[in-house]
């Protein structure tokens, strides 16, 4: 039972706060090896960027027809600096970008709103994110695993 309390928990750090709780806790905490560490995260990552995405979609849905109705038609955007510097990164950088950086900055459940708000093509955020969220789980494996002992 205790087994199954350690991988819930990292299951759910993982999917809320991958790069700051989740595989961390793995590592440090409940001392996983490698390829316990990596099925959960990983699995827990995908498994969040999923709901997340298909949950963002649905939100951002909701939240135009609220919008429409309540306002009783379109209204003209207004275009500010914020705006300006947003269309200016995701111009820049792209869902590569944003993917890049989603399992340590934002995290899964931001990175996954913001990508579905400007990109909303599912299977490419889906796809990105999963391989980012792969590539980050085995360097901060390693990154932890090298450095544990200068850190506690």
């Amino acid at each position: 039972m205790t087994e199954f309390l350690k991988i819930f928990s990292v299951v759910i750090s993982c999917i809320l706060f991958f790069a700051k709780v989740g595989v961390p806790s793995a590592i440090i905490l409940f001392k996983f090896n490698f390829l316990q560490v990596f099925i959960v995260a990983v699995t827990s990552g995908i498994f969040g960027t999923i709901v997340f995405t298909y949950f963002s979609a649905a939100l951002i849905k909701w939240y135009s027809n609220f919008r429409i109705k309540r306002e009783g038609g379109n209204r003209k955007k207004i275009f500010t600096t914020t705006n300006r510097r947003i269309i200016n990164i995701k111009n820049k950088f792209g869902l590569a970008g944003l993917a890049a950086i989603m399992p340590v900055f934002p995290g899964i459940a931001v990175g996954s709103f913001l990508a579905e708000r400007f990109f909303s093509n599912k299977q490419k955020i889906i796809l990105y994110f999963s391989i980012s969220i792969t590539i980050w789980t085995v360097g901060l494996y390693f990154l932890f695993y090298f450095f544990k002992k200068s850190v506690f």
